[in-house]
């Protein structure tokens, strides 16, 4: 288990002056990338060994916002690891100990030379203390998308959207995707379906489907071809009074 604290800053919050999802999302890709960085499995590591981590997908449960200036805690921890596949949890919670959100995820290991699959390294075993897993419901890693979603405005992917690895950010993704949702539909759950890489300039087609209650809204992020980079879905409600809780 890995934790770290912070305080919830301006720059993270949105109009309701709450955690947006995708600060949230950022600080649970901090807290693995502190946790690899100080048990010198980091990126300088990875790029040696010539791997690199590829996220899978995401499952994010929201219970609860936290507040401007609201201080918290983030912590992470693996649970398994499968051949080549690593299962690791997250969560925040405030200092009283109140669960404000937790996750789960799924990664890849790969070896960047081959572009294969590769199994963990006895020091990446040693290191990466494994866990239990978190109790929560568990959602599949696949992500089915609505035959009814429309086709909206195809974008370039810029310079911005980029990590170390070359490849778009996996909180990227999800940003781009939120842009299709309402601005007052209030996210209780994402879940993020990574199915290939996108780098510069590559064309991103969104399509996005909503269900008939307005509860659940996916966003298929295609290429040209028609085949998805990701999947997002965003399960929740419409809030048309009152403040976030």
């Amino acid at each position: 288990m890995y934790t770290f604290q912070s305080r919830i800053r301006y720059s993270e919050v949105g109009p309701d002056g709450r955690l947006t999802l995708e600060s949230m999302l950022d600080y649970f890709q901090d807290v693995s990338t502190f946790h690899s960085e100080d048990l010198g499995l980091g990126v300088e590591y990875l790029k040696e060994k010539n791997m690199v981590w590829v996220m899978s997908s995401w499952q994010i449960v929201v219970e609860r916002y936290p507040a401007l200036c609201e201080r918290v805690i983030i912590g992470t921890a693996p649970y398994e690891f499968k051949g080549f596949i690593g299962y690791r949890n997250f969560w925040m919670e405030t200092e009283a100990g109140e669960r404000l959100a937790y996750a789960n995820s799924i990664w890849s290991l790969m070896n960047t030379v081959k572009m294969a699959p590769a199994k963990p390294p006895e020091e990446m075993l040693e290191g990466y203390q494994l866990a239990e897993r978190l109790p929560m419901e568990y959602a599949p890693r696949k992500i089915a998308v609505p035959e009814n979603g429309r086709e909206q405005e195809t974008l370039k992917v810029r310079p911005h959207h980029l990590d170390t690895n070359g490849h778009v950010n996996n909180g990227q993704h999800v940003r781009i995707a939120m842009d299709y949702i309402p601005g007052d539909f209030q996210i209780r759950q994402m879940r993020a379906e990574y199915k290939k890489q996108a780098v510069l300039q590559d064309r991103i087609v969104p399509v996005m489907a909503v269900n008939a209650e307005n509860t659940l809204y996916t966003v298929s992020l295609n290429g040209e071809d028609g085949r998805p980079y990701s999947i997002v879905e965003f399960s929740g409600m419409n809030l048309h009074a009152g403040e976030r809780n």
